[in-house]
C-alpha cells in the first residue's frame, strides 16, 4: 500500500496512457486504469494497481471504475482523461460513421471522464483533471477536420472547466502533443492521408517518445496546488507547424 493518492487514467493500454502510468508508478502513486484491452494493462505488471476494461462512451462502466479504484485506494487525485481515437481521413469520402467514433469518444467520452470524478473533487477542494487534446486542438491540418474538431472542443472545455473549477482550487490542464510515437496511426484507414502523414513524420525525423509527455505531466502535478501549468504543448524540434 502506499500513502500518495489515486490517479486514474483512461486510455492506458498504449501511448502516453501507458507511458504515465509507469511515470506515476515508479513514483510512488497508486493507478486506475482504464481501457479496452485489459490484456495490455495486466501486462504492465504495476504494483497497486486496479485495473478495468472501459469503454469511456459508457458512463456508468466509467463510474463504476473509479468506485473500485477509490474503494481501494482512497479519492481519485488526478484524472487523465486520456483516450481518444484519431480517424484521419478525406473528409469528402471518409464514412460519417468515423466522425461517430471520433466525436463519441474525443468528446463525449471527455466528458464522461470528468463527470465520473469532478463532484468528488468540488467537494474535497482538490483535484487535477488532465485533459487529453492535441496540437490539432490549436490549428487545423489536411485530413483532419472532425478529429480537429474534437480537440477544440477539448479546448473549449477545459477552459471553461478551468474558470469554474478554480473557486474549489481544482487545478485543470491540457495536453496538446504534436507528433508523438504511439499507435494513433492504427486508426487512420484512409491510404492517401496516412502516406502523407507517414512522409510528413518522416520529413521531421519521427516523433518523441510518450514518456516525455508522461514525465512532464508527473512533473507540473507534483506542484503546490495552487501552481497550474495550464497547457503542455510538446512537439519535435523540427515540427514547425
Amino acid at each position: 500500500m502506499t500513502d500518495k493518492p489515486l490517479i486514474a487514467i483512461t486510455g492506458a493500454s498504449s501511448g502516453i496512457g501507458e507511458a504515465t502510468a509507469i511515470a506515476f508508478s515508479r513514483a510512488g502513486y497508486p493507478l486506475l486504469l482504464m481501457a479496452r484491452r485489459l490484456d495490455r494493462m495486466a501486462a504492465l505488471n504495476l504494483p497497486d494497481a486496479v485495473l478495468r476494461q472501459v469503454d469511456v462512451r459508457d458512463r456508468a462502466a466509467l463510474a463504476a471504475a473509479v468506485a473500485d479504484g477509490e474503494a481501494a485506494f482512497g479519492p481519485v487525485d488526478l484524472m487523465f482523461a486520456n483516450a481518444g481515437v484519431a480517424h484521419l481521413a478525406d473528409i469528402a469520402t471518409q464514412p460519417p460513421e468515423d466522425w461517430d467514433a471520433m466525436i463519441d469518444i474525443n468528446t463525449k467520452g471527455v466528458m464522461n471522464t470528468v463527470h465520473a470524478v469532478m463532484a468528488g473533487m468540488i467537494a474535497r477542494r482538490r483535484g487535477t483533471l488532465v485533459m487529453m487534446s492535441s496540437i490539432a486542438g490549436r490549428k487545423v491540418y489536411p485530413d483532419h477536420t472532425v478529429y480537429c474538431g474534437t480537440k477544440f472542443f477539448v479546448h473549449a472545455v477545459s477552459e471553461s472547466l478551468r474558470e469554474y473549477l478554480s473557486a474549489y482550487d481544482v487545478r485543470v490542464q491540457v495536453i496538446s502533443p504534436g507528433v508523438i510515437e504511439t499507435e494513433v496511426l492504427s486508426g487512420v484507414k484512409d491510404a492517401g492521408t496516412l502516406a502523407a502523414y507517414q512522409a510528413n513524420k518522416a520529413a521531421i525525423g519521427g516523433g518523441i517518445g510518450p514518456e516525455h509527455v508522461a514525465d512532464l505531466i508527473l512533473s507540473t502535478y507534483q506542484m503546490p496546488q495552487n501552481a497550474l501549468v495550464q497547457e503542455i504543448c510538446i512537439t519535435p524540434t523540427r515540427q514547425r507547424y
